[in-house]
């Protein structure tokens, strides 16, 4: 098997192709979204929960510095539910080329070696815009959903619900357009790393590769997409409600160059909205 670096060389390499076929024709759809998924999310970097982590009482949150997260986290057991909204921003790819962003819900990750998550990417495939759908089963592939189309500007709602017996159902809806998506996928590797497994849940803004896409400001939350039925929130077994009914619980995640404090931050997620779920991440620097 080539080595990864080398593959994903490859892949870049045919992208740029493909990508000067489709300027030439007024069109991204000659981008391959499954090549480009598979150059991204993977391999993930250790997880945002490993970093050392400092509370801030003033907030009642708990403050972690990594590379690739940023938003917001909750911890606890047994996660079964996690929903969420955001809207997705266009990206600046004459000032950002050859970069990525994503943005998800998922379980678990924060301390784990795995993620059940689904959501969305605005990527820069050279200096041209190109956006797609997706979920993923880390450390399993990225699988993109061509059902449902994106754009910049549309606004997203999703779920990950753990149904037992190693079942997940991922939903995603482009509430813009009306396209949604659902599917049970049966995944027995979810790995808690010395702890049961689903003991966090995540809204997360995520570099996927080496760079970060110049996404502005993206925003999440019922309180800023205006989606009824997209409030950031969870449920595990002892807790069901938005993000800051979790208390203590609750985790910050900040993006920075080197994954700590002293390093040049690349993202940023705002304080809480008075909902108690809402935030907006802004982007820093690639």
């Amino acid at each position: 098997m080539l080595p990864i670096r080398l593959q994903i060389s490859i892949v870049l390499f045919l992208l740029a192709i493909s990508s000067a076929v489709a300027q030439s024709s007024g069109t991204s759809d000659a981008l391959d979204a499954q090549a480009i998924a598979a150059s991204q999310h993977r391999p993930r970097i250790v997880a945002p929960g490993t970093r050392p982590p400092y509370y801030d009482p003033l907030r009642h949150v708990t403050v972690s510095y990594n590379t690739i997260w940023t938003g917001y986290a909750v911890t606890g057991s047994d996660f079964t539910y996690v929903q969420g909204s955001w809207i997705v921003h266009s990206v600046d790819c004459t000032k950002t080329p050859n970069t990525d962003s994503s943005e998800w819900v998922g379980i678990d990750g924060w301390s784990s070696n795995t993620v059940e998550q689904t959501g969305t990417d605005a990527d820069c495939i050279g200096s041209k815009p190109f956006y797609y759908v997706w979920y993923e089963f880390y450390p399993l592939n990225t699988v993109v959903i061509s059902d449902v189309s994106i754009a910049a500007g549309d606004k997203f709602s999703a779920s990950v619900t753990y149904d037992g017996d190693n079942e997940y159902t991922v939903a995603i809806t482009n509430d813009t357009t009306g396209q949604s998506f659902s599917k049970e996928v049966e995944f027995k590797g979810a790995d808690g790393s010395g702890v049961p497994p689903r003991n966090s849940a995540e809204w997360i803004e995520e570099m996927d590769g080496n760079k970060l896409s110049d996404f502005d400001v993206d925003l999440f939350g019922q309180l800023y997409t205006g989606i009824s039925d997209g409030t950031d929130s969870a449920t595990d077994s002892s807790t069901t409600g938005v993000i800051a009914d979790f208390g203590d619980a609750v985790q910050e995640s900040i993006s920075t160059r080197n994954g700590n404090s002293n390093g040049k931050e690349t993202s940023v997620p705002s304080a809480l909205a008075s909902d108690g779920a809402s935030f907006a991440v802004e982007w820093k620097s690639e």
